[in-house]
C-alpha cells in the first residue's frame, strides 16, 4: 500500500533520515537505498510516496521513496483524465 507524507530529516553523512506520515502516526527512518531517484538527496519537507517494511523485529521503516512532484498522485491523476 502507497503511503504520503513529508521528509522531516536527512543525513548525507550517513544516509538515513525520517518521513512524518500525513495521515499522521509514528515518523518512519528511512536508508539511501530506499530511494528510487538515484543520486538525488530529499530535502525537508519534500512530499514523497513510500510503502513500508518491517525489519530488526517489527519495526516499520519506509521504503520504495519516490519523490512527489506538484501536488501529488490526486493532481496527476486529474491531468491523465482531462488528455482524454
Amino acid at each position: 500500500m502507497t503511503h504520503y507524507g513529508k521528509i522531516k530529516s536527512y543525513d548525507s553523512s550517513s544516509g538515513t533520515g525520517a518521513i512524518t506520515p500525513e495521515k499522521g502516526g509514528d515518523v518512519l527512518r528511512f536508508k539511501k537505498a530506499d530511494l528510487q531517484q538515484e543520486g538525488q538527496m530529499p530535502k525537508v519537507d519534500q512530499r514523497f510516496s513510500y510503502e513500508t517494511s518491517e525489519v530488526d523485529g517489527g519495526k516499520k521503516h519506509a521504503v520504495n521513496l519516490q519523490h512527489e512532484q506538484g501536488e501529488g498522485a490526486s493532481h496527476k491523476n486529474q491531468a491523465s483524465q482531462q488528455q482524454g
